[in-house]
């Protein structure tokens, strides 16, 4: 499993399980976050390396693989890789850059959905203690 998929998943349930919250409850949050995080298209970079040599496609292979696992660290990273060992068109390189984006702001959202779902988690908690 990924870190970043860990991480959420361990966030997630920590909140729910602090209110008592059911197994199934638990994992519709984590589904719900996986589901903001998914939604990046890599259709755009993949057109712009459509002419691209043979290795330039290899190197975006993995590039394409960490985002449909919606590894977008992983992503962040191959892409940079591929940009500096790569003689790059400017299609090709606004589509990293394009892509770089899309990651980070997944990677940001998720962030801040882990974040209000543990802010109400424990508001929850307080109301609770306090009856």
């Amino acid at each position: 499993m990924k870190i970043q998929k860990a991480i959420i998943t361990v966030l997630a349930a920590a909140a729910f399980v602090v209110v008592g919250c059911s197994k199934q409850t638990v994992e519709m949050a984590v589904d719900d976050t996986k589901a903001a995080v998914a939604s990046v298209d890599t259709t755009k970079i993949e057109a712009a390396f459509a002419s691209a040599d043979a290795a330039t496609k290899a190197a975006l292979e993995p590039v394409i693989a960490a985002v449909k696992n919606a590894d977008y660290a992983g992503a962040v990273k191959e892409l940079k890789s591929l940009a500096e060992k790569f003689k790059l068109t400017e299609e090709q390189q606004a589509a990293v850059n394009d892509l770089v984006a899309k990651a980070q702001k997944a990677i940001s959202d998720a962030a801040g959905k882990v974040a209000g779902e543990a802010g109400k988690a424990v508001t929850d908690l307080t109301k609770s203690i306090g009856k």
